[in-house]
């Protein structure tokens, strides 16, 4: 059996549970992955500073592949490894599509995650409610997000949460024209980088970092924007509450996120 010496892990959906907390059990067996020197690693598309909580939680883990693969972060040194960025006049764009189906519009960069402060108190309207909490204590608020947009040269990613999956594809439809990554996620979000970057990109980044071959390394995840980080590496596992289509190009399917789906893989799959 191979040996994997890598572990990436999706976030939501995937390493937390529904109510977005940690299985005590994951803890452990990840905690056992690090011991015997398999190097587990995020692999999401949340902002640095909506890890913070977890990282606390889970020491272990050095690395993140954030942001969709456009940060890749080192917790030990405190510093990014690799960064890709998008530029300033496609987040103009995204921002006047957005507003067209009264969407909201979130900025996520290496320090910050920033929203409108109106839309805030009412993300269930967005299909983001259980991210309400999170985003009430930790993002930014400004005003008007055009406003915001003409001060950032370049961003790392964009979300846009819609009302509906129908104004998700209407308006993925006028924006797929940019020099953009796209991945759908999340009941009618949609989710941007700059053209080429995705988990996949980011985790090659920190894999030649490391000096792992791809071909030894495991992913686990369960969505749409974790599909490229699953066709690229060595063992492919979808969650128990993974899509369809994901189960379908995945090696194997773990429990669900619920039922420590993740320690169950690590446990399979790499544990000596």
């Amino acid at each position: 059996m191979t040996r994997y010496k890598l572990v990436a892990l999706d976030m939501d959906g995937t390493l937390l549970r529904s109510d977005k907390s940690l299985d005590p059990e994951t803890v452990r067996d990840i905690g056992e992955a690090s011991e015997q020197g398999i190097e587990v690693v995020y692999g999401t598309g949340r902002a640095m500073i909506e890890l913070l909580s977890y990282v606390k939680q889970l020491p272990c883990i050095r690395y993140a592949v954030c942001l969709s693969g456009a940060l890749v972060y080192d917790f030990r040194k405190q510093r990014s490894i690799f960064c890709r960025e998008l530029p300033g006049v496609c987040i103009r764009e995204i921002v006047r599509v957005a507003e067209e189906y009264g969407a909201m519009v979130h900025f996520l960069t290496e320090k910050e995650s920033i929203v409108r402060i109106d839309q805030v108190s009412h993300m269930s309207d967005f299909h983001m409610g259980i991210y309400q909490p999170m985003f009430l204590q930790l993002t930014r608020k400004v005003e008007d997000m055009a406003e915001e947009a003409e001060r950032h040269d370049s961003i790392p990613k964009v979300n846009v949460y819609f009302r509906s999956a129908k104004d998700r594809k209407e308006a993925f439809e006028t924006l797929k024209q940019l020099p953009l990554s796209f991945a759908f996620a999340e009941g009618a979000s949609l989710e941007m980088n700059a053209e080429g970057v995705t988990k996949a990109s980011g985790l090659c980044e920190l894999t030649e970092y490391l000096g792992i071959p791809m071909t030894e390394t495991a992913g686990i995840g369960d969505a749409d924007n974790d599909r490229a980080m699953l066709e690229a590496v060595g063992l492919s596992v979808a969650m128990g509450n993974a899509a369809e289509d994901i189960k379908a190009l995945c090696d194997a399917v773990t429990a669900d996120n619920d039922h420590n789906g993740v320690g169950e893989a690590i446990r399979r799959y790499c544990l000596g």
